[in-house]
């Protein structure tokens, strides 16, 4: 076992996701995500999780399995052209991982997320996290726009509001 990370995960509590991603920092988001979808096809879910479990963290859980797991949870794979995308921010890692629908997959390499995440973890290391989250939506619905643009109906399909965990 990582002790350190056991530690990390320990002490990260729901108190440090409400100091990072206040209500008016959830609200900036959701803004974004809603301005952004309206502008593609795509679908994209946001959700922060303070901390693993110690379950969780016993068989070795790393981030981006965490962030299948949630994006299985959340449904995000159920969007009508399975265009959803799962922004996941995993608080005690300091982890983003972006998880997109076999739709996008198809047509979006790992590279192209993977720069979205480590822009995403640099402005979060520097304690940036609205201004983090926002450009991380407003980057994964530059790519969506790129593969999926125009907006075929109106229907939201997945919620705007990012999910605390």
């Amino acid at each position: 076992m990582d002790f350190p990370r056991f530690w990390r995960h320990i002490v990260t509590t729901p108190f440090a996701v409400a100091r990072s991603f206040p209500p008016s920092t959830l609200d900036a988001i959701q803004r974004e995500v809603a301005a952004q979808e309206a502008q593609h096809r795509g679908e994209i879910r946001f959700v922060v999780e303070a901390e693993l479990t110690t379950a969780q963290l016993l068989r070795g859980l790393q981030p981006r399995e965490r962030a299948r797991q949630v994006f299985a949870l959340q449904g995000v794979w159920n969007t009508e052209e399975n265009i959803g995308v799962l922004v996941y921010v995993l608080l005690a890692d300091r982890a983003v991982e972006i998880v997109a629908d076999r739709g996008i997959s198809a047509r979006v390499g790992e590279a192209e997320w993977a720069a979205v995440c480590r822009a995403m973890e640099a402005g979060f290391r520097a304690g940036r996290f609205e201004e983090g989250a926002v450009e991380g939506v407003r980057a994964v619905a530059a790519v969506l726009g790129r593969h999926f643009p125009g907006r075929v109906t109106s229907r939201n399909e997945l919620p705007d509001r990012p999910l605390v965990m």
